[in-house]
């Protein structure tokens, strides 16, 4: 694990004292060379580097169009899978739980020793950055009836193979359409939405408290179903089975149902959600040595919450973003509560994931499902982009913020907004026609494949409609053309030439991460943008030792990867992440 440093201090001093010498050289249209704590103006050597491309474009970032790609929907557990009516009759608990003190009769030690790195919990994040508060459910989607979805008389979302199907509890679904509903209530200003959506929360909580199974001393909230998932071997349930995904994601809602105030969760509800909760992240407390189970070691020593755990203890599919999605419900319960254990669990499930992502990656391309079957998934490579960032919050770890980067890197979001220009410097370009989906998308059956190329040459600088920013197949990252003469042909991502103009693909850190400029005297431009270009500037900067700055912003800035400093005489001045090296990426 890299532990994560505070500021050199003195690297920064001389960062700012050589930015500030710096800051007449550039005016006067120079650069600057020499020791860390000096500067020289010196004339820009040679031909202008941007070779053909008006500063006007390179150095502007036109705010109309920028922005993160929106949130894939949730992850469904029944997607690729069969489900049928149960073999076996369900476990039921009987009655209403018996009334409780919080905390009592929660488990008071780890079900065995396992790794753990030190990674912490974050708890003063802002709301906007605590689990869930990116998944609100749209008022639209407040009373489904879909194929595959409904609700019945009690407002509890069902799953089915199709119209006219079977209904079933799937405590995920009920969960995470549960948040989603806590997360619109905390924002509705509309009453009678805002009642609707904690209506449809509570009946939820109610359904898996009333259907919970009780063992081993803890709750568990059974699937009542036989499952069998299509592709990936092993998988295969008889009713009732259970999910540590499930179980970590109850705690979360729970939890977070019990710290509303009195006016919208009575005192009586409030004792049970605690009670609930407790029980929930006491099975989380049980090892694989009985059943039911969901937390197990792995032959390294590694902590596992299993989203599917295996016939046989110590198995399972090692399913990535279900048990970070479980980490969350740890998050929440040791922010409510403090409890020491619910911390230990997250460290040594940090670790893991920490440990592990060499096996997540899929380098350049999407990364993987899970270990047990390291089948490429590209409905799940921005949830795992997503996740990995929600990490790095929780933890402050730069680990988990390196590993964000690396994924958004490896194949990032094709999505663009309209109005996304992609700017050609003057010269000749080479250009492709791929064989795609008919947006451009990647296909499986069509991997990209190579159709035409052709060159073209640009007497002076210009731009072109882009719909389309993605990984090909093989391949780096290209463009897909959408007006024009070369409507429907890629080019690709190669900057000062050819770059789309903005900045996407954007990660917030909290806590700002360090930056290490290298040493030697070695120079390295750092870069102001504007929305026109005419107020922008380049600088380069050199030091005669490596020197550090706070970074507390990265993304793809006018076709590079690139991180944005924090402080001293070059704040709001961008790096490219090639020039730089940020902590965390030696995990």
């Amino acid at each position: 694990m890299s532990e994560y440093r505070s500021m050199d201090r003195r690297g920064l001093i001389r960062l700012a004292a050589k930015g500030a010498i710096a800051g007449a050289a550039v005016a006067a249209g120079g650069t600057f060379v020499g020791s860390a704590a000096t500067a020289v103006a010196a004339p820009l050597p040679g031909p202008d580097p941007l070779r053909g491309m008006p500063r006007s474009l390179a150095l502007s970032v036109p705010r109309r169009v920028n922005g993160d790609a929106p949130l894939p929907p949730l992850p469904d557990q029944m997607d690729g899978a069969r489900i049928s009516r149960p073999s076996r009759r369900i476990p039921y608990a009987q009655g209403k739980p018996s009334a409780r003190v919080a905390g009592e009769d929660v488990p008071t030690t780890l079900p065995f020793v396992f790794n753990r790195a030190g990674y912490r919990i974050v708890t003063d994040l802002p709301e906007a950055l605590r689990p869930w508060r990116d998944r609100p459910k749209r008022w639209e989607d407040i009373t489904p009836d879909t194929e595959k979805q409904f609700l019945d008389a009690e407002g509890v979302v069902q799953v089915r193979e199709g119209f006219g199907r079977p209904g079933y509890d799937q405590p995920v679904t009920q969960i995470q359409f549960a948040l989603g509903c806590l997360t619109s209530y905390r924002t509705e200003t509309d009453a009678d939405r805002k009642a609707l959506f904690l209506t449809r929360a509570k009946a939820q909580a109610k359904r898996l408290i009333d259907r919970r199974v009780e063992a081993r001393g803890a709750w568990y909230f059974p699937y009542p179903f036989d499952y069998t998932h299509e592709t990936h071997t092993g998988v295969s349930y008889q009713a009732p089975w259970y999910s540590g995904m499930a179980q970590g994601e109850a705690i979360s809602l729970f939890i977070q149902l019990s710290q509303f105030d009195t006016g919208t969760v009575t005192e009586e509800e409030r004792g049970l959600y605690r009670q609930a909760a407790d029980a929930a992240f006491a099975s989380l407390l049980r090892g694989d040595d009985g059943y039911p189970w969901a937390v197990h070691k792995d032959p390294s020593g590694y902590l596992w919450i299993q989203e599917y755990p295996g016939a046989q203890p110590g198995t399972g599919d090692f399913t990535y973003n279900g048990m970070v999605f479980a980490m969350f419900g740890l998050w929440d319960y040791y922010a409510a509560t403090g409890n020491d254990l619910a911390l230990a669990l997250y460290d040594g499930s940090a670790t893991t994931i920490a440990r592990y992502f060499p096996l997540l990656r899929n380098v350049r391309w999407h990364s993987y499902y899970c270990q047990t079957h390291r089948i490429p998934a590209p409905t799940y490579h921005q949830h795992h982009i997503n996740l990995f960032r929600q990490l790095h919050w929780q933890t402050g770890s730069p680990d988990f913020a390196h590993h964000t980067d690396v994924l958004t890197d490896d194949f990032p979001s094709p999505f663009l907004r309209e109005g996304s220009t992609v700017a050609f410097a003057a010269g000749t370009h080479t250009l492709y026609r791929l064989d795609t989906k008919a947006d451009g998308g990647w296909d499986k059956a069509k991997e990209d494949a190579q159709l035409e190329v052709k060159k073209v040459t640009f007497d002076r600088a210009t731009q072109a409609a882009a719909s389309m920013r993605r990984r090909i197949q093989g391949r780096g990252i290209y463009y897909r053309i959408s007006a024009g003469a070369y409507t429907g042909w890629w080019v690709g991502e190669v900057w000062p030439t050819s770059f789309l103009r903005g900045e996407y693909l954007a990660t917030a850190y909290r806590p700002q991460r360090t930056l290490t400029f290298p040493g030697g005297g070695q120079d390295v431009d750092v870069y102001r943008f504007t929305e026109d270009g005419t107020a922008a500037s380049i600088k380069t900067v050199s030091f005669a030792t490596p020197s550090n700055a706070p970074a507390d912003r990265r993304a793809i800035v006018n076709g590079r990867p690139m991180y944005r400093i924090a402080a001293g005489a070059l704040t709001g001045y961008w790096v490219a992440a090639t020039s730089v090296t940020a902590d965390g990426t030696g995990s």
